[in-house]
């Protein structure tokens, strides 16, 4: 692995969804999430997240040091007892190889964060290590995102479908379509943020330049490889990435997430594309230290 990267960064992410569920509630149905106060959409940084490790597992496919840990089909302690072989321990007895080995957290926490790419970004909870009262147990990524907001309030759509196979025989002689409905948003603009921390890099999973780069390419195809009917069609638009000449950086996240501006162009009400925004980012206001980059 390459060395830990050496500069901060913040980044905007803009991405739309049309005629599609973005992010199910399931305390409400699977209506996509709304803030009940403001009529905003929501979609959780945890489904972002997920959109990105599967990216990396699509595009990596296991290769060495790029695995996933929170996957499909594959339990936890999986993976952790892997880390315990691998530097001689029994996962049902850490407790008493820790007060062998002073550097077992440090050892386990290494293995982990160089084999698994999103440890090594995100961080994770490792159950089995937080049983065996070890601190490697959890481990704080340098990658953060917000929760994505829409640009714009939302107005959900209930569809009601039918569909002719019927799903019992006794059903069959009763009626010939059955009733179903799924919920739409029309089109929606959404805006997260995000935090890539150098600091943290360099102290606690050795995220690099080549992950960094590699999550600039997961974020901009997100939902290339992952479609699906209920989502309709989702596009990220932008990522718009902030980079600081220094490890602590130069400015507060807030001052640059507020140079980015997204506006209705003239004579839109109810926007329906992407087209009917701007996307503005005053570089003038960019603090001393700073540097601005567009992609998608």
């Amino acid at each position: 692995m390459s060395d830990p990267i050496r500069n901060r960064y913040e980044f905007v992410v803009l991405f739309d969804v049309e005629n599609g569920n973005p992010n199910g509630d399931p305390d409400a149905g699977n209506m996509p999430r709304v803030d009940p106060e403001t009529g905003y959409g929501l979609v959780t940084d945890v489904c972002l997240k997920r959109k990105i490790r599967n990216y990396v597992e699509t595009a990596k496919e296991n290769e060495a040091g790029y695995r996933i840990y929170i996957k499909d089909g594959v339990p936890l302690n999986t993976s952790d007892k892997e880390a315990c072989a691998y530097v001689g321990v029994d996962a049902d007895k850490l407790k008493d190889a820790r007060k062998k080995d002073k550097h077992l957290d440090e050892k386990l926490r290494d293995f982990m964060c160089k084999n698994f790419y999103d440890i090594r970004t995100f961080g994770a909870v490792m159950t089995t290590f937080v049983k065996g009262a070890l601190n490697c147990g959890q481990v704080r990524g340098p990658v953060q995102l917000s929760f994505a907001r829409s640009v714009d309030p939302i107005l959900p759509q209930e569809v009601t479908i039918t569909r002719v196979a019927i799903t019992t025989e006794a059903d069959a002689e009763k009626k010939g379509t059955e009733m179903g409905r799924k919920y739409i948003v029309p089109y929606g603009l959404y805006r997260t943020e995000g935090y890539v921390s150098a600091n943290l890099a360099r102290k606690t999973t050795g995220f690099s330049q080549e992950d960094l780069n590699l999550l600039w390419t997961a974020i901009l195809n997100m939902f290339e490889n992952d479609r699906s009917a209920a989502r309709g069609k989702m596009a990220v638009r932008e990522l718009i990435v902030f980079r600081h000449d220094t490890e602590l950086g130069c400015a507060p996240a807030y001052k640059l997430f507020d140079l980015v501006h997204v506006s209705h162009k003239d004579g839109v009400t109810a926007p329906r594309s992407y087209a009917d925004y701007t996307v503005t980012v005053d570089k003038d206001g960019l603090p001393d230290g700073v540097t601005c980059t567009r992609m998608g």
